[in-house]
């Protein structure tokens, strides 16, 4: 009786002790399990009435408000949200346009070295070890040309560069728009054309780049791009500053807006012989989709879907004159000289060639009487 009732305790125990060690052993299982549900339903769980209630009473509690006045540090590294830090689910509480990837890498590059192909140096292989982005369909997925900052040499007019850019999420292309001096040296200006921000309508080619068919209006708007497949779900659009290229319905709702090409457009000034780009500006926008929403108060007023802008980035850089000094001395005087000798050459030997053929026919036609 006793045996019975201590082999009965005992077992017990040993049941107890393997099921608090599967539960412990659970918890971070059905923690990162429900993170990750919680991210893949997170869209479609703010649609649910009920929820946005719950958002509405937490947003109220923390104070927030549609507009919010902070600090370009704030903006750019991060702050604490008090909403995101009153949500019972572990999300990350800290909002910032470069947060956290500040002394963090883009990623991993595998590019050609040009040894059996000089045509083919600078091109990205791979990018984190892919071929692919995995975010789009088709073509639009591919990682084509290099990361912009050289091309493969010989550069001509006709080309178009293509470059891929992990800011946008995507690759991209620029076409010769004119000849620049840059500090004495002859470059070739690139730029983003229109057509790569079209609709699908007017450029077919960007048909893969449409996701949705509510906001992008049957995939009709054009100058934004939607990157949210990027940005873990969150609702980030990207387009040129002042929406420049956007379509009307993108850019109307909003004021203060002056787009124009010299200011807000993207360009590369590349030096045709090696390649290099020796002078940039990369301008960006980011913008956020705000929709409407009959339960939350801050956004019920709302009479459509707005893209809002946050910020715009201008990015330049330009060859420094010491540096440019030892280009036109190494390079471009090297291949002016060339050239020169070359047209001494070719004028010396028509000369001679002309001299030579007038002296042997006058000495043809003195023979001959």
């Amino acid at each position: 009786m006793g045996c019975d009732r201590n082999c009965g305790l005992i077992a017990g125990a040993v049941i107890g002790a393997v099921l608090a060690v599967f539960g412990g052993i659970l918890m971070p299982v059905g923690d990162l399990l429900i993170q990750k549900t919680i991210k893949k339903a997170a869209s479609h769980i703010y649609q649910n009435q009920f929820v946005q209630m719950i958002l509405n009473s937490l947003i109220n509690k923390s104070k927030s408000s549609m507009f919010q006045v902070r600090t370009l540090r704030e903006l750019l590294w991060g702050y604490r949200d008090p909403f995101l830090s009153l949500v019972p689910y572990p999300v990350t509480t800290t909002v910032g346009l470069f947060y956290p990837y500040n002394n963090t890498a883009d990623g991993v590059y595998k590019v050609f070295n040009g040894k059996d192909n000089i045509s083919k140096v600078a091109i990205i292989d791979t990018y984190k070890g892919k071929r692919n982005l995995s975010y789009w369909e088709s073509h639009c997925d591919m990682i084509n040309g290099t990361d912009a900052a050289s091309f493969p040499p010989f550069v001509e007019k006709s080309q178009v560069l293509q470059f891929f850019s992990s800011d946008i999420c995507r690759s991209i292309y620029a076409v010769f728009e004119s000849d620049v001096n840059l500090k004495g040296i002859p470059v070739y200006r690139f730029v983003l054309p229109s057509k790569a921000f079209a609709s699908p309508v007017e450029n077919p080619d960007n048909y893969c780049f449409c996701t949705e068919k509510i906001i992008s209006k049957n995939c009709t708007s054009y100058g934004v791009l939607d990157i949210s497949k990027c940005k873990e779900g969150r609702p980030v659009y990207i387009s040129l500053p002042h929406f420049l290229y956007a379509s009307p319905d993108v850019s109307e709702p909003i004021d203060g807006l002056n787009p124009n090409e010299e200011e807000h457009r993207t360009y590369l000034d590349i030096e045709p012989i090696t390649g290099f780009t020796l002078q940039f500006a990369k301008r960006l926008q980011v913008n956020l989709l705000v929709k409407p929403s009959e339960k939350i108060q801050v956004l019920k007023n709302l009479k459509r879907n707005y893209i809002v802008p946050i910020l715009w980035l201008n990015e330049t850089g330009t060859i420094g004159d010491e540096k440019a000094n030892m280009f036109r001395s190494q390079v471009t005087g090297k291949i002016n000289l060339l050239g020169l000798i070359e047209m001494i050459l070719l004028s010396v030997g028509v000369v001679m060639f002309v001299a030579f053929m007038i002296s042997y026919c006058a000495c043809r036609s003195k023979t001959i009487k």
